[in-house]
């Protein structure tokens, strides 16, 4: 048993966007998403709305895996694993309350004492939860909430107003995640949870690619040092294999320096070429002197 000192190893993003129907979930989250990896084709959906994510395909060349119900745990579960298998770096789950809908009827299913039925509903669930959290990629998740309507004064009007309120889902999942956004009827995002201090207290804004960029940099920027420092590892090094030694020992950049490594390896293919090519050159025979 020993302590160790706390770092963020490049932490990877567990967000939640949750609002009401047409508050912009979808299209928030994909937003964020690209921002997140600049890459369409490092995003991917999972989708359980009846693949409504098709509805954005203008944005960029995005993946969708649809699921379909019922909504049980194991596929989300399944198809994130799916996902990360496939290289993809920003997963969103559009939504995760079908997955706690979908757990609520199989509990309401079973016979005998409801309260100790949870036995059989809480493990699926904490497993659901843990894959997101443990995943090695950033995860965005949108989350429904319920809908109610408020009465506002409007132009000297009381009109009703649609608003969003409880998230549906497990009570308590907000405080799995690192980040929760909270989207009104005008797709305006304020936090109501954040970890990275970003983002909290500031004005209701729209969620974009911006938004996922000051994120991306939020994950990386305690890796500059280290990332500077395999940097230098790779312009200095003085064989293939050396280089090859570097990129099994740093796996955890490869995606990042993969540019250089290639850079590298391509100086020194032609450092050695030209070492070669040198090496053909005859030699001239030396002239006998006079003595």
């Amino acid at each position: 048993m020993e302590f160790q000192i706390a770092q963020r190893k490049r932490a990877k993003i567990k967000m939640a966007i949750q609002g009401h129907s047409g508050s912009g979930k979808t299209y928030s989250a994909l937003l964020v998403a690209h921002g997140l990896c600049q890459s369409w084709e490092k995003v991917a959906v999972i989708d359980t709305e009846n693949e409504s994510s098709h509805l954005y395909a203008h944005l960029g060349g995005y993946k969708v895996l649809g699921i379909c119900s019922p909504f049980e745990p194991e596929k989300y579960i399944e198809a994130i694993d799916f996902c990360v298998a496939s290289g993809i770096e920003v997963v969103v789950l559009d939504s995760i309350t079908h997955e706690w809908e979908c757990l609520l009827d199989y509990h309401g299913s079973l016979s005998g004492n409801s309260f100790t039925n949870w036995n059989k509903v809480t493990p699926r669930h904490n497993a659901f939860v843990q894959k997101i959290l443990q995943a090695p990629v950033h995860i965005i998740a949108t989350v429904r909430t319920k809908q109610d309507y408020v009465l506002t004064e409007k132009n000297g009007k009381t009109i009703p107003e649609k608003v969003g309120l409880k998230s549906v889902q497990r009570d308590g999942l907000d405080y799995e995640f690192t980040l929760v956004f909270d989207l009104d009827n005008k797709n305006l995002a304020h936090a109501s949870k954040d970890r990275t201090g970003l983002f909290f207290g500031k004005p209701e804004h729209k969620l974009s690619a911006t938004t996922g960029n000051i994120i991306s940099k939020w994950c990386m920027e305690e890796l500059e040092p280290q990332i500077d420092y395999v940097k230098d590892r790779i312009n200095n090094a003085s064989t293939i294999i050396e280089l090859l030694g570097l990129y099994n020992q740093f796996t955890q950049f490869n995606d990042l320096l993969l540019p250089y490594y290639e850079k590298r390896k391509q100086e020194l293919r032609q450092a050695k070429n030209r070492a070669l090519e040198g090496n053909l050159n005859p030699i001239p025979n030396e002239q006998p002197t006079n003595s």
